[in-house]
């Protein structure tokens, strides 16, 4: 193997397949990135990739090669090798047990792994529809805020991805708060409805990369393989679904509310932070809603205390209640909006966080759902 490649379109892609790959690999050749030098569409090129049994990524890098071949190495080495190098055209070539690069003045020696031991890639499924690159990226983001990240309890580490007709449905909880985002997509003819569990982390550092630029991201689905990709920006991704059950989360949604208040995000979120420095990690802080009038408070005689009044548009009678506070910011940070409005029904039942524009009328297609902490007494 003789290949010469440019070093940005190399280090980019061997940087986002070895960040999919474990950084504890039960096997060595698990924690290696995979070069295959051969022809794609007529044209030389040179595709990375890695896998792990979990999660595939493979992506093409234009490339001159002189003599074809296939050459495993470890990813985080080839990463953190190719990011140092020069700006300048980068020659890799195999010897024996060991792979030489080189780039300018500077000249890298690495021992291989022996390629017949790597798995084989997994093909894409079969295609599902595809989904706007930017808008997928955003909707991922906003529910993957609340999914859990206790191993031990992967039903919560999950992202339910439910698809019917043309409407994609996301939602995520960690049992203390929940999101939920719908939007439209463009699915393939004759797709039938599906509900899947794909692991949140995996599907929200895909769908962030995948979509850059505004690309279109393709979606492909095998539920009975338990396999799902995703393909975009010249990259594709493939995730092994959850096999565990998602929680019945429609029947936490609360159908009807007695108090509604409407506030700029920024305004409250930045009180949030202020009068959280006072308490103590995993305290609650305290919001008094009354006719127009929101006061915060955390705190107490023992380790200091603070609150903070802010105008707010509120309907309903009187109420108090508390959150986790950090839950809350990340709760209106998903917003993506000027204002929010919050809904309550009483102060131990869960209340809901919507966007608003500002007008103060809801914009349909997020919700974020937050338990309340009990009050002292």
């Amino acid at each position: 193997m003789k290949i010469r490649v440019e070093r940005d379109g190399l280090a980019d892609a061997v940087a986002w397949v070895a960040r999919s790959l474990p950084s504890r690999p039960p096997v060595p050749v698990l924690g290696g990135v995979l070069l295959d030098a051969g022809s794609e569409g007529g044209s030389d090129a040179l595709t990375v990739s890695g896998f792990d049994y979990e999660v595939s990524a493979t992506v093409g890098v234009p490339a001159t090669i002189a003599d074809g071949g296939r050459l495993l190495v470890s990813g985080r080495l080839l990463a953190d090798i190719t990011k140092a190098l020069p700006a300048q055209p980068v020659e890799i070539a195999v010897d024996g047990a060991r792979a030489s690069i080189t780039c300018g003045n500077a000249r890298f020696s690495l021992p291989t792994m022996p390629v017949e031991d790597y798995p084989q890639l997994p093909a894409q499924p079969a295609f599902a529809g595809e989904l706007a690159g930017d808008a997928f990226g955003q909707a991922v983001s906003q529910v993957a805020v609340a999914a859990g990240k206790d191993d031990t309890l992967p039903m919560l580490t999950g992202m339910r991805l439910e698809i019917s007709g043309d409407k994609l449905t996301l939602v995520a909880t960690d049992r203390f708060r929940l999101a939920m985002r719908e939007f439209t997509w463009n699915p393939a003819d004759g797709l039938s409805d599906a509900a899947v569990l794909v692991p949140a982390r995996t599907l929200a550092e895909a769908a962030k990369s995948l979509g850059s630029g505004g690309a279109t991201i393709s979606l492909a689905l095998a539920s009975g393989e338990g396999l799902l990709g995703l393909t975009g920006s010249g990259r594709s991704t493939t995730t092994r679904l959850l096999d565990a059950e998602f929680p019945p989360y429609r029947q936490l949604l609360p159908a009807q509310h007695s108090s509604r208040a409407v506030i700029g995000v920024s305004a409250l979120a930045d009180a949030i932070k202020r009068v959280s420095l006072v308490a103590e990690r995993g305290t609650q802080v305290r919001l008094e809603f009354d006719d127009g009038t929101l006061r915060l408070s955390a705190g107490g005689d023992d380790e200091g205390s603070a609150e903070e009044e802010l105008q707010v548009d509120y309907e309903g009678e009187p109420v108090t209640i508390a959150f986790n506070p950090g839950y809350l910011v990340d709760g209106l940070g998903a917003l993506h909006a000027d204002r929010a409005e919050l809904t309550f029904t009483t102060p131990n039942r869960p209340a809901l966080i919507k966007p608003a524009d500002e007008n103060g009328d809801l914009i349909p297609g997020y919700l974020y759902l937050l338990m309340p902490v009990r009050l002292p007494g």
